[in-house]
């Protein structure tokens, strides 16, 4: 349902994408209990659960499982931690669940989304680790979502420390996103669209 580049340094993904529907906005599949477990496909070390106990950090999804509702396997799968990093408690449950829900919505109403989410490291040299595995933690998270139907484009960048502002308080253009990770996101996107959707975010258009 995602795919991922992951990070054989930092134990985490670089980004992860998906397509979001309509169609996978619900569906009979609760959220599970337990779920989360490591990811065999890639390199040792890797993050391991043992890794989170007592760090203070949460196991931060970047697909979220709500988003997978809709298929068992899916909904397992956002649970490997190669689709996860450590995220504080108050972003998690706060203003990063409020925009998952809110991606939730717009697919709904506009159709057929585009999701980028990853981590942000802005001191390369003082990187905080947690765990033997010594997983990464991000100084902040980024999402870019994407509607082709209309066109148009919103960003969110939210540090790693808080969570409790509205969502409103962290948008930023596609164009902002990209100087500030250094990724170039939708490469295919044809420059009519691109024009559009780069430098322009309103919220009140979603």
């Amino acid at each position: 349902s995602y795919i991922a580049s992951y990070n054989k340094d930092t134990r985490c993904p670089n980004w992860v994408a998906w397509r979001l529907t309509a169609d996978h906005t619900t569906g009979d599949v609760g959220r599970m209990g337990n779920a989360f477990h490591e990811d065999m496909d890639v390199p040792e070390p890797r993050a391991i659960n043992a890794d989170y106990k007592d760090s203070g950090f949460s196991r931060g999804h970047l697909c979220p499982a709500g988003d997978n509702k809709w298929d068992r396997d899916a909904m397992y799968e956002t649970f490997l931690l190669s689709n996860i990093c450590p995220q504080n408690a108050n972003l998690n449950s706060g203003v990063w669940n409020q925009i998952a829900m809110s991606c939730r919505q717009w697919a709904e109403r506009h159709g057929d989304l585009y999701i980028i989410t990853g981590p942000m490291y802005f001191r390369s040299q003082e990187l905080r680790h947690i765990g033997e595995s010594q997983v990464a933690v991000p100084d902040a998270f980024f999402k870019i979502i994407l509607c082709l139907n209309e066109p148009k484009a919103i960003g969110f960048i939210c540090r790693n420390t808080d969570g409790n502002k509205r969502k409103d308080q962290y948008i930023n253009s596609l164009s902002q996103v990209e100087r500030l990770t250094g990724l170039h996101f939708f490469p295919m996107l044809d420059n009519e669209k691109r024009k559009l959707a780069e430098d322009h975010a309103d919220i009140n258009e979603w």
